[in-house]
């Protein structure tokens, strides 16, 4: 499954469908990634179920109220159980999910929802990767949950994302995407690397043109027909995620063209994909998911939910030789937020829920089963994400390495569009680098495509 804005979330891992009590419609399971041992990832219908909105959600099967979900990807509240947990809490609530696999099918319909004040569910989830468009169009269209919510419980820069200027907090944070580095032990050792995670660490700490210079050391003994790293996608992502400004400045500003640290980050990945030290392949297409497979690279950009990803696209064999050091800069990639349209019938309970289903100890046991990194710092300090293991990874602390990543996560101007500038600047700027395009072939095509996206 290729979800197409999978670069700018996360891929959340878990599966399965609600039952025929909670689902009207059929969803569709692709077995897609895992985070421990016998996880798998869900996909579902791309349809929206328009009966299952809060205009007709007054109530459930036997009297009961029923809460209805939208949601995209597999956001793993079923797959961990919360849902019945909430049910068994409060008898009578009945909660029913409609998912859409992906995001860009899913935003614009939201979207369209939101404008005509029909066919919402009673709680939407948002990607963080449109939560300014949504705070800046369509607050006036949802709850303000800081009133059900407990802004202490979140990372500060998680709730300030969902936060209007005039103080209001129209969505509550689910999980968060602090980058870290994955590794291939085997191949860093046959290729003269040290492999222990701290070791590693130190290697390109504090500087991502360390980082690139680590890969000229193993491009000089690579083994053969493996490269550094997967994608030049994977490592422009991995940069910009530590930058506080990036395509907008706090004015509201497009400033991609203009701000260094974009250029600076553009020019680094092409280097690095002229220099041979990254698979010519755009990550989570088909031809990307088999260099997974067959061991082709040693390297990745990591956020908690990549894990998944990785387990379910790679070989038996590879359980355990993979590893996890931290970044060379702290920086998010992915994570989501829980909205709650004003005019549905069910608002209020649909807010408890909301409220509950990202707080601290609800994003733990999400994290122990389902991959998706809290956004709550009390999680960080549970059993289920400190003991938390990885089959990939063996026994490195997971849990304790990204709590460490996102407690230095800068807090990021978020604007409208990110997702079309990154993707452009991915999908069509970087890779072509890896195609024989010079440097500045490759920018000025992103940029074109950038802007003519913009301008619609």
């Amino acid at each position: 499954m290729r979800a197409r804005t999978l670069p700018h979330s996360r891929l959340r891992s878990g599966g399965g469908t609600r039952n025929a009590r909670r689902t009207r419609r059929a969803v569709a399971i692709a077995a897609v990634a895992a985070l421990g041992a016998g996880l798998l990832a869900g996909c579902a219908d791309d349809g929206k179920d328009e009966e299952g909105s809060s205009s007709d959600g007054g109530g459930g099967g036997g009297g009961k109220t029923k809460i209805t979900l939208g949601l995209f990807g597999t956001a793993g509240f079923e797959e961990s159980g919360l849902y019945k947990e909430y049910e068994k809490l409060h008898p009578d609530i009945d909660i029913e999910q409609t998912v859409t696999e992906r995001n860009e099918n899913y935003y614009p319909a939201l979207l369209n929802h939101l404008t005509t004040g029909s066919g919402l569910q009673d709680i939407q989830m948002i990607e963080v990767g449109n939560i300014a468009e949504i705070v800046q169009t369509q607050s006036d269209k949802l709850l303000d949950l800081s009133k059900y919510g407990k802004k202490s419980d979140y990372l500060e820069w998680k709730w300030q994302q969902a936060t209007t200027s005039g103080g209001q907090t129209i969505a509550v944070g689910t999980d968060v995407g602090p980058m870290a580095i994955c590794y291939r032990k085997d191949l860093f050792e046959a290729a003269g690397l040290p492999t222990d995670r701290a070791e590693v660490g130190k290697l390109w700490a504090g500087n991502w043109d360390k980082f690139i210079e680590t890969g000229k050391q193993y491009k000089a003994k690579a083994p053969k027909g493996t490269t550094f790293l997967d994608s030049p996608g994977g490592l422009l992502q991995a940069i910009l995620s530590g930058e506080k400004d990036r395509f907008y400045d706090a004015s509201g500003e497009v400033i991609y063209k203009t701000n260094p640290a974009v250029k600076t980050a553009f020019d680094l990945t092409s280097e690095a994909a002229e220099d041979g030290l990254i698979g010519n392949q755009t990550q989570f297409q088909p031809a990307w998911d088999t260099t997974i497979a067959n061991s082709k690279f040693a390297a990745m950009s990591c956020p908690p939910w990549m894990l998944g990803y990785i387990k379910g696209k790679s070989k038996p064999e590879a359980a355990g030789k993979w590893d996890i050091a931290q970044a060379p800069k702290s920086g998010n990639w992915g994570g989501s937020f829980l909205s709650v349209p004003k005019n549905g019938k069910n608002a209020e309970e649909a807010a408890k829920l909301a409220a509950w289903l990202t707080a601290p100890e609800q994003q733990a046991k999400l994290f122990a089963v389902q991959g998706s990194f809290p956004s709550t710092p009390a999680a960080y300090d549970s059993t289920a994400v400190k003991d938390a293991k990885n089959d990939m990874t063996g026994d490195a602390p997971i849990g304790t390495i990204f709590a460490e990543a996102a407690a230095n996560i800068p807090v990021q101007t978020i604007g409208p569009k990110d997702q079309i500038i990154q993707q452009g600047l991915t999908d069509n700027g970087v890779i072509l680098v890896t195609q024989g395009k010079s440097a500045e072939e490759a920018w000025k095509n992103a940029v074109k495509t950038i802007d003519n996206a913009l301008d619609k």
